[in-house]
């Protein structure tokens, strides 16, 4: 078989699009959907071909790459998209969907004869441009051969965490991953928060800090972007990061394991949302430290 596929890209926000944009430059045919089309309609000029519908994007397609919002979006796309699938098609679920659509999203496949890969993206935005994100996968070795080359090219690295993607063994990773990410972006905001209520100069904050064990490049680069006022366009939206903290947090819950910094991350994140910021980075839960204005 060719390394030459026909793909379809459902879900063209921040990651999808830039996804479907690599796939292209690989060579693939690709065929994308997005519910907003407005925001899938640029892709056009890349050579990706602009579906009207999930089941018009699918049509002839080796592979089937999801991209949404969360579980139930997914599995309501796939059900768009079913008269127009074929059976033996693989199937790359990169949604952050948590564990228990996994499962439900596993299910669909095998009514509908899809090799499902259960396949989360580790990355934001500039990563997902540059096609280094970094792709954890599980799922059966049938259908690797057309599911590898999706990975090569919206990836610089895939990590295999088993041969049963129904089991979730990939997202598991993905939320661990994710806790910490959150929980840092967290406390990056909280720490210049601190030093403007208290009258102290960030710099003199990552003096103290600069080659330490303290020190760390991802937290430099989340407060650069509240510093500078660089929140827009989102690397990782604030909406986006809620939603994973809920997920994270649930399935902590329902193993045994109580995660405070996460559901206190998804409150700050939430209440930016609520205060303006949802479509800002991540890093605007910085403005939930602050009461809002009086009128």
């Amino acid at each position: 078989m060719t390394d030459k596929l026909t793909v379809s890209v459902l879900g063209t926000g921040i990651m999808g699009a830039a996804m479907a944009r690599n796939l292209a430059r690989a060579g693939h045919t690709v065929r994308a959907w997005n519910r907003t089309r407005a925001k899938a309609d640029p892709l056009a000029a890349d050579g990706v071909h602009v579906a009207g519908t999930p089941a018009e994007a699918v049509e002839s397609a080796d592979a089937v790459l999801t991209m949404l919002y969360d579980g139930p979006a997914t599995l309501e796309t796939m059900r768009g998209a079913a008269p127009a699938l074929r059976r033996g098609t693989v199937w790359a679920q990169s949604t952050t969907a948590g564990i228990e659509s996994v499962a439900e999203l596993a299910g669909f496949a095998r009514e509908h004869g899809l090799h499902f890969y259960d396949a989360p993206v580790l990355g934001t935005r500039q990563p997902a441009e540059e096609g280094r994100l970094t792709v954890l996968a599980a799922g059966p070795a049938e259908g690797r051969d057309r599911v590898t080359p999706v990975f090569d090219a919206v990836g610089a690295r895939t990590v295999w965490t088993g041969e049963d993607g129904a089991a979730g063994s990939a997202t598991r990773l993905k939320l661990v991953a994710n806790s910490w990410v959150l929980a840092v972006t967290a406390a990056a905001g909280e720490t210049l928060a601190l030093a403007e209520a208290l009258d102290v100069a960030p710099d003199g904050f990552f003096d103290l800090i600069a080659g330490g064990p303290l020190d760390m490049g991802y937290l430099r680069a989340k407060a650069g972007l509240i510093l500078d006022g660089r929140l827009s366009p989102a690397q990782f939206a604030v909406t986006t990061a809620a939603k994973d903290a809920r997920l994270i947090m649930r399935a902590g819950e329902q193993h045994g394991a109580r995660l405070d910094v996460a559901a206190a991350t998804a409150a700050r994140l939430e209440r930016a949302a609520a205060r303006g910021h949802g479509d800002e980075d991540m890093a605007a839960a910085y403005y939930a430290s602050f009461d809002e204005p009086t009128p």
